[in-house]
């Protein structure tokens, strides 16, 4: 239900202008330094509510929904109807036996079915609305959920093999839809519709799969071998190991040995906020599920140590309340992605409004169900939680890839700070875009901008004839050395990532070297440009785009902040940088818009000649 807008709200969407950011300044949303809310209480007293609120105004005005602006069932969402089913069937199956609003669920429930059966529900969708029946078929309730001419529909529509060919290879879909294939497969299985001949083998072809392409280091790659590994390269098992148990199997060794893997990277990544993955495509709250998915299926295996186990619990408190506190927004009832600054990518753009709050209030309920099982209903997390994060291992270097090329992820924590530094390819679709660039990145603090292709961080050289090659996905001879409180990593590239396709393309033209230092507050990258012979660079560019605000009178080669929590931006080797407001929407982040960006610029040079680029960042260690 869409709440009433205060006067003052109500005056500025009249006048065309947007709400104010109510995290505005504070890009980190709020910190649960000693005590967070338990995560059942969360789940019950307000995620639940909100939820219902949405169910409420679908039954009221069915088709002609509309949710902050948009008309839900005209946004080609093409999972809606699978999500749709999923929240009603919950809203039923969370009854006890008895309750007299069963009855009225029920039928609510077939009425949504009878309304949305002939919508395109596709792979995600279709795994969300059979699931949802398969709840339902295992309290007894399915007869008197769905009309027989509609299940009839729905028993043909709901089938894996409109995104699976004859020979079980995906229909142009990444990797990880073999895992939604196979959960399809199995609950069809479970609900008579089919034998369990096609849930095993999917299973076991998701299984090579994920072999072939995770290799030693057992991280899946999204890609067939090209190095796109990000959060749902640690997430996949997690979900591997969460449909296995929901469709009655049990996750092997391999599985759990994977999982635990998984969680080695995570670990590393706990937080006194609540923030997730700071890498990769489709993160905001999705950055932050894909970790509760992944601890909770590792605490249901008895995959953690007690203390670990404890720990994770307290930081799903703190993941389900800022889902609460911070994406939840009580003026438009809704999770918002979209608004207040906030940038996502075009796969979640806000056509999908409805559906995203469905579908994170389905990992949230579920996870939340799964540790009420395993005796936390109501607990308060653990008191000592922010003094055991200080026990975790200042540098972790995970290895996804070594080979022909190197992939990997080192993580700092300084002070409670987490940068992660990504060495990873985005391959098709993904490779230009600075989410998936070698570039520190940290939450609130050091982010990308979701779809946006600008030079952050990293020189972007122009070539005489034009062409435009960055540093992005041919990394080789990746070291990393820890000399008391400074690390430094090292790689070369001897072919350049040229711009302007969808995929990765190797420039031989240019190769770079590249030399990261981090010690406590302070970062520094340079690179070294070799060029060819006869090959002439018409021009370097590169840009910082920063929370920070109050430029003190920038200089040539510093800009220097005046609030917020990069201190400074120096560089060498660049004609000199500007600071401007970054107004331009296409600086904002995941969790709110960047509000200073530096841009600095090096003319050409001489064919063949190399160039030396540094640059510095200072930043506030203390949180």
């Amino acid at each position: 239900m869409r709440r009433v807008l205060a006067p003052a709200a109500l005056l500025l969407l009249l006048a065309g202008a947007a709400p104010a950011d109510r995290w505005a300044g504070r890009p980190h949303g709020p910190v649960y330094r000693d005590r967070v809310t338990p995560m059942d209480t969360t789940v019950r007293d307000r995620l639940s509510p909100q939820v219902e609120r949405l169910i409420e105004q679908l039954l009221r005005e069915r088709r002609a929904m509309t949710l902050d602006g948009v008309r839900v069932f005209e946004s080609g969402d093409k999972f809606l109807p699978g999500k749709i089913a999923y929240a009603m069937a919950h809203r039923v199956t969370v009854l006890d036996k008895g309750d007299p609003r069963i009855d009225r669920r029920l039928g609510d429930f077939a009425d949504i079915a009878d309304l949305t059966v002939d919508d395109v529900n596709d792979s995600w969708g279709i795994y969300y609305y059979v699931s949802a029946l398969n709840m339902l078929h295992e309290r007894g309730l399915l007869a008197r959920a769905v009309r027989p001419a509609t299940l009839a529909k729905l028993k043909a529509k709901l089938n894996w093999r409109r995104f699976v060919g004859d020979d079980l290879a995906l229909i142009d879909l990444p990797n990880n839809y073999y895992g939604v294939a196979f959960s399809i497969a199995r609950l069809r299985y479970r609900l008579g519709w089919e034998d369990a001949g096609a849930g095993d083998a999917l299973l076991a072809r998701m299984l090579d799969h994920y072999r072939k392409y995770s290799g030693e280091f057992g991280f899946a790659d999204e890609t067939e071998g090209k190095g796109r590994f990000d959060r749902y390269s640690v997430l996949l098992v997690g979900e591997i190991a969460q449909h296995m148990l929901e469709t009655g199997l049990t996750p092997s060794s391999e599985v759990r040995g994977w999982l635990r893997r998984s969680i080695d990277v995570i670990l590393p990544r706990f937080n006194l906020n609540g923030e997730g993955f700071e890498f990769g495509r489709s993160i905001g709250p999705y950055g932050e599920t894909a970790i509760l998915e992944v601890l909770t299926a590792a605490a249901r295996l008895k995959v953690l140590t007690p203390t670990e186990e404890r720990m994770a619990y307290a930081f799903s408190s703190r993941i389900m309340a800022r889902y609460m506190d911070f994406w939840i927004d009580p003026a438009i009832g809704s999770v918002d992605m979209w608004g207040q600054g906030r940038r996502t990518d075009a796969y979640r753009a806000k056509h999908r409004i409805f559906g995203e709050n469905l579908s994170l209030a389905r990992q949230y309920i579920y996870t939340n169900a799964i540790w009420n099982e395993l005796g936390y209903r109501g607990q308060a997390p653990d008191p000592g939680y922010a003094r055991w994060l200080d026990t975790l291992p200042r540098v972790t270097t995970t290895w996804f890839a070594r080979g022909e090329y190197d992939r990997a992820l080192l993580t700092i924590r300084d002070r409670g700070r987490v940068i992660g530094l990504p060495i990873i390819n985005g391959a098709q679709g993904q490779h230009m875009n600075s989410p998936y660039f070698p570039i520190p990145q940290s939450p609130g603090m050091l982010q990308g901008s979701a779809d946006g292709a600008f030079p952050q961080l990293l020189p972007r050289i122009t070539l005489a004839d034009g062409a435009v090659l960055q540093p992005l996905a041919f990394f080789r001879g990746v070291t990393v050395t820890r000399n008391g409180a400074a690390t430094e990593v090292r790689w070369r590239q001897d072919a350049l990532d040229r711009m302007g396709a969808n995929d990765a393309r190797a420039d031989t033209r240019v190769a770079i070297e590249t030399r990261y230092l981090f010690s406590p507050g302070r970062i520094v990258r340079e690179d070294r440009i070799l060029p060819q012979r006869g090959v002439a660079i018409r021009a370097i560019n590169l840009e910082f785009a920063s929370f920070s605000t109050r430029v003190k009178r920038p200089g040539k080669d510093r800009v220097t902040f005046g609030a917020g929590e990069v201190g400074s931006f120096a560089t060498t080797g660049f004609d000199g940088c500007t600071a401007r407001p970054a107004d331009d929407p296409l600086y904002r982040s995941p969790t709110g818009p960047f509000a200073t960006v530096v841009r600095c610029m090096r003319g050409g040079s001489a064919a063949g000649a190399p160039a030396t680029l540094t640059w510095t960042l200072s930043y506030n260690q203390a949180r």
